[in-house]
């Protein structure tokens, strides 16, 4: 079992000791989880603004505009995904220079690299590594301990989930979902059809229909869905589960309203899957 809180502190230690002391930090992130994040670590030292908090819309169409440009532009601290997820981030940065601005690109965080799946907040490291950084930005190291606290439930309920899920066999419209998926040691089928619907072009017809068959044969145990993003394809293959009695459960890029914080969407989610499994 790994020492959260160890690694954690391990991890303040690696990040380096550049903070910012003002008591007016202006931090943006381009993803509100991110975002409450940075909100919880920070507290009333920082104003947080978080870009994309749209439950409903499709991350994959968000466009800048106005507002997104000036406070990027007034940023203290800018954090943002990268491997391609948010790439409309990265030119806000490169045109609008600031003076001691900190950049926190959080896929470097954990060593994810272009061409990876690049939903990595659903990876169980993501988030205490963000912290990690930001406390030490921020000179705040009781961040580290307090969220390594509240992440608990989190590990907790996927060391529930983990015996239920190991080596069962599961698919996805799109991967979404694949780090945690691998994480609680699911087998993750149909990688290539998740690739090509994430990135908008058409799967292969061998892609189509080895999905389908997974489906139509009961391979696959559950599928999940990406509910912000339905198109004639996914839709297809939520009716081929659904009439195949296979549980379809939905999972989200973007924090709903109703969940206050990260760990909350997360178990949110979890609780979705132990359903499923039953």
């Amino acid at each position: 079992m790994i020492n959260h809180f160890t690694f954690l502190v391990v991890i303040t230690c690696l990040l380096g000791a550049t903070t910012l002391r003002s008591q007016s930090v202006n931090i943006v992130a381009a993803e509100n989880f991110y975002g409450g994040v940075a909100a919880q670590v920070a507290g009333t030292s920082a104003k947080v603004t978080s870009i994309m908090s749209n439950p409903n819309q499709d991350p994959h169409e968000f466009q800048t505009d106005a507002a997104t440009a000036k406070a990027v532009a007034n940023a203290d601290i800018v954090i943002y995904s990268g491997i391609g997820y948010d790439t409309w981030m990265e030119k806000l940065i490169a045109s609008q220079a600031k003076t001691g601005r900190i950049v926190i690109k959080v896929s470097d965080l954990i060593g994810a690299k272009e061409g990876d799946n690049p939903h990595i907040w659903y990876d169980p490291r993501t988030m205490p590594a963000l912290v990690a950084r930001l406390a030490s930005v921020l000179n705040k190291p009781d961040a580290v301990p307090r969220f390594s606290k509240a992440m608990r439930p989190l590990f907790e309920e996927m060391a529930k989930l983990q015996p239920k899920a190991q080596g069962v066999k599961v698919t996805a419209t799109e991967p979404v979902f694949g780090y945690m998926a691998t994480a609680l040691g699911f087998e993750m089928l149909n990688y290539g059809f998740q690739l090509a619907v994430m990135n908008d072009t058409d799967p292969s017809f061998r892609q189509t229909a080895n999905f389908e068959k997974s489906l139509t044969t009961k391979n696959a145990r559950i599928l999940f869905c990406n509910s912000q993003v339905s198109n004639p394809v996914t839709q297809r293959m939520k009716d081929l589960a659904k009439n195949s009695g296979i549980p379809v459960v939905g999972v989200t890029e973007t924090q709903p309203a109703d969940a206050k914080t990260y760990v909350q969407w997360m178990l949110s989610q979890l609780a979705a899957v132990d359903a499923a499994l039953k």
